[in-house]
C-alpha cells in the first residue's frame, strides 16, 4: 500500500516537472530564437497562448517543414474534430479539400479574427487571381473585402459556395422590395433571378448589369416574352441560333439537361460576362451537372491541364455530337488537335493496330486517361511495367 502510494505521488511529480519544462521551453528556449512579439497579437492560437509549441512542433528533427509532427491538416483537424468532420460534407472548398489550412490562415497570431492573414479578400485573391478587384461599379461587401457575407469560406450545399441555396434570398436580405421595385419600373411579374441580369461583384454599368446583353433583352422583350408569359423551351432561342440546333439534336446532346428550356441551364436569357452569355465561368456551369467527374478527378496527382481549368471545351462540343462523350473528333484526333505528333514516334495507335485486352482500336485513352490518374502522363497504371505488361505478357 506505502509502496503503491510513493508511486503514484511519484508520477504525478514527474507530470508536473514535463509539463512544467515544456511551458519553460517555449518561454526561455524557443524565444531565444522566435521573435516572441510576433507570437502576440490581437488573435492567439490557443496552443501558442498557453507557450504549448511541442502541441504541433517537434523540438529536434521531424518529416515535415517546420520541424511539425504531422500534416498541417491532420495537426489542426486533431484539436478541430468538429470541422474535420463537417469538411467531408457537400461541396469544400479546394485549399480545405487539399488540406492547406495556411492558405488563409496563420497558425500563430494574427491581429485579424479567425487567425486570418489578411482580409477576407486579400486570402481570396492569391487563388482566385482572374476576378477583378474593381469594378466600375462595385457590389458594397465585394467592395469592403468582406467575401464571407455571401460565401461560406469552408464548405457549403452548392458550387459557389454560397451561404444559402437560392442567391435570390442572399440579394433579398438587403435589398427590399420598395428598392428593387423602383430599379425594375414597367416589370410586371415577381422579381426573381437577380443574376440572370446582374454580377453580384460588380460590373461597368450601372445597377451592375453584366457587360453583354442578350439582343433580344436589349431590343425588348417581346421576342421571348409575350402577354406576360415567358415562351419556354427550346425552339424560342432557336429561331434566332439555327447554327446551334445541328449539335442540340444529335445523338449525343445537353438537350434534356433542364425542364422547360435547357438553354437557359447554361444561357442567361438577358445578360453575361462574356459574349456566350454564360451563367458563369466554364468549369462553373460544367460542374452544375458533372460534378461527380470533378470530385472523382480532383485530387489526383496528375491532371490534363484543361481539364484541372474547366476548360472541357477544348475536347468536347458544348452543345451536342454524334460521337459517344460529344467529343470534338474521333479517336486519337481529338488529342492529335494539340500533341500533333502523337503516334508517328511512339507507341502505334490508330487504324489496323488492336488492343488484345478488347479487340478493339488502340487510341490515346487505351493507355491515358486524360481526366487526371496517380500515374506521369496521365497513364492509367505505372509506365515502368504495370500498364505494359496487360498488353506485352511475354515480355
Amino acid at each position: 500500500m506505502i509502496l503503491h502510494k510513493w508511486c503514484t505521488q511519484g508520477l504525478l511529480i514527474l507530470a508536473f516537472i514535463v509539463t512544467g519544462t515544456t511551458v519553460a521551453m517555449a518561454s526561455s528556449v524557443c524565444f531565444q530564437c522566435h521573435e516572441k512579439a510576433a507570437f502576440q497579437k490581437n488573435t492567439t492560437h490557443k496552443p501558442v497562448a498557453e507557450q504549448r509549441c511541442s502541441v504541433c512542433h517537434n523540438p529536434h528533427a521531424a518529416k515535415h517543414k517546420g520541424l511539425l509532427d504531422g500534416p498541417v491538416d491532420e495537426l489542426c483537424f486533431s484539436c478541430h474534430k468538429g470541422e474535420g468532420e463537417s469538411f467531408q460534407k457537400g461541396f469544400v472548398h479546394q485549399p480545405v479539400r487539399q488540406g492547406n489550412c495556411l492558405v488563409c490562415h496563420t497558425p500563430h497570431a494574427s491581429h485579424r479574427k479567425g487567425l486570418l492573414h489578411g482580409k477576407s479578400a486579400e486570402s481570396c485573391f492569391t487563388c482566385h487571381e482572374d476576378l477583378p478587384k474593381k469594378y466600375k461599379v462595385t457590389h458594397r461587401p465585394f467592395a469592403k473585402g468582406d467575401c464571407s457575407v455571401c460565401h461560406q469560406p469552408h464548405r457549403a450545399g452548392n458550387i459557389q459556395l454560397l451561404r444559402v441555396e437560392n442567391p435570390d434570398s442572399l440579394c433579398f436580405s438587403c435589398h427590399k422590395n420598395e428598392e428593387i421595385g423602383k430599379g425594375h419600373t414597367g416589370f410586371s411579374g415577381t422579381i426573381t433571378n437577380c443574376l440572370s441580369c446582374h454580377n453580384p461583384h460588380g460590373s461597368s454599368r450601372a445597377g451592375m448589369v453584366r457587360e453583354f446583353l442578350h439582343q433580344s433583352f436589349s431590343d425588348g422583350c417581346q421576342a421571348c416574352h409575350a402577354e406576360g408569359k415567358i415562351k419556354d423551351n427550346e425552339e424560342t432561342c432557336l429561331v434566332c441560333h439555327e447554327q446551334v440546333r445541328r449539335q442540340l439534336f444529335s445523338s449525343h446532346n445537353h438537350l434534356g439537361i433542364s425542364p422547360g428550356n435547357s438553354c437557359t441551364a447554361c444561357h442567361s436569357p438577358h445578360a453575361g460576362d462574356s459574349q456566350k452569355l454564360l451563367k458563369g465561368s466554364r468549369m462553373q456551369i460544367c460542374r452544375n451537372c458533372h460534378e461527380d467527374t470533378f470530385q472523382r478527378y480532383a485530387d489526383l496527382l496528375y491532371r490534363h491541364p484543361k481539364v484541372a481549368t474547366g476548360e472541357c471545351a477544348q475536347c468536347h462540343f458544348v452543345h451536342g455530337s454524334d460521337r459517344i462523350a460529344m467529343t470534338r473528333e474521333d479517336g486519337n484526333k481529338v488529342c492529335s488537335t494539340c500533341h500533333e505528333t502523337q503516334g508517328q514516334f511512339s507507341h502505334p495507335v490508330g487504324v489496323g493496330i488492336n488492343d488484345p485486352r478488347t479487340g478493339q482500336e488502340m487510341t490515346c485513352n487505351s493507355c491515358h486517361n486524360p481526366m487526371g490518374t496517380d500515374f506521369k502522363g496521365n497513364l492509367v497504371l505505372s509506365g515502368s511495367k504495370d500498364l505494359c505488361v496487360q498488353c506485352h505478357q511475354d515480355k
